[in-house]
Formats: structure tokens, sequence, C-alpha cells
């Protein structure tokens, strides 16, 4: 079992292996398809950030800087002090991120990416390259993983929707398990591939 606190060192992210449980501690940023697709057409795919953007964009390259993205549209509940609570912080599906995962990665130095399902070739390439790793949530527990969400610090871009927000949010004990680490092994590609052949086994091909 590891501990590790946001932000996290190469070093550490090189510890890590496959089928690793890790608790994460720490300020990450939640993020699905609206906010990827965001980042990657602001601020990723331009010559220049423009000046609208600009105050997010240098909030993010140090959040996400040795950081974790969170692929998480969470249930909220907005207090009468005008504070937020998370009240369900389940992971989504991450494969529908897969198109714009490892840009995000390289060019924010991402550390983690957090969700289910797992996810390409293309951010398994990035894992190692980075090096960074995915952990995987476990889906159903969506309102025991928010016990781990100790405090909304802030929300930015909040007119995507509250399940597509960008909340920033200090995690205390967050429970993960490594399933794509920095060394090219994918759990998820092991249970296809071995799924695939007892498939093959069971119809006689």
């Amino acid at each position: 079992m590891h501990r590790l606190t946001v932000p996290i060192a190469d070093e550490e992210i090189r510890a890590l292996h496959a089928g690793d449980t890790v608790y994460l501690n720490g300020v990450i940023v939640t993020g699905r398809d609206a906010a990827h697709k965001f980042m990657k057409e602001h601020f990723i795919e331009v010559e220049a950030v423009t000046a609208v953007d600009q105050p997010l964009y240098a909030e993010l390259k140090r959040l996400l800087d040795g950081g974790a993205i969170y692929h998480c549209g969470p249930v909220v509940q907005k207090l009468d002090d005008g504070t937020w609570k998370f009240v369900a912080a389940g992971p989504t599906t991450s494969i529908r991120e897969e198109v714009y995962q490892a840009d995000v990665i390289k060019h924010f130095n991402l550390k983690g990416v957090i969700g289910k399902g797992g996810m390409g070739a293309n951010t398994l390439r990035a894992c190692q390259e980075q090096p960074a790793v995915y952990f995987h949530a476990v889906g159903g527990a969506a309102s025991l993983i928010a016990q781990s969400v100790k405090q909304v610090l802030t929300v930015h871009k909040l007119e995507f929707g509250v399940p597509e927000a960008m909340w920033v949010i200090a995690v205390e004990d967050f429970p993960v398990v490594v399933t794509m680490d920095s060394h090219g092994v994918s759990i998820h590609d092991t249970i296809k591939a071995q799924s695939k052949a007892k498939l093959a086994e069971l119809i006689g091909v």
C-alpha cells in the first residue's frame, strides 16, 4: 500500500506498479468530456492562450503540475454559506477521454489520471513517457468516495454544468488502485486478452 501526496514526484510514480493500492492526499481537479475538450482547444492546440483564458490556464498549470485529474461528474450540494459539498463522487468511464488524455498529461505534467474502466494505447504510452499512472477508482461507491473529499476549494467552468465543471477538491486518503503504470503494464489490456482467449476456447475457435 502506498500513501501519496499531490504533487507527486517522478520517482514516486516510477515506484508504482499495476495492482498497487494507493491512498491519495492533497488537491486534485475533476474533469470530464467538456473540460478535456476545452483544455485541448484553448490551451494545447493554440499558439498563444487568450487574455480571457490566461487566469484559468495559469491556475491549471499550477494545480496539475505533478497533480491528478479525476474523471468524475459529482453530485454536489450548495451550503447556506455559499460553499459546496460533494454528496457523491463516483468515477466516470475514462475511455471517453482517450482522444484528449495523452496531450493533457504531457502539456500539464500530470502524474495521475483517476477514473474507471481504463484507457487506451495513447494514454498508456503517455504514462510511460511522462511518467504517469492511471488510478482506478471503484465504481458504485460514489457516496463512500465522497467521504474522502474533505473540502471543495473552488469550481471552474460551472457554465459547463455541474457534472462537467472543473471542481478543485482537497482529498484525504482517497482510495485507488494502479491499473496502468509507467512501465507499460495495463491490467485492462491483460484482462481483455485473457477474456478473448477464454471466449475463443469456449466457442472452439
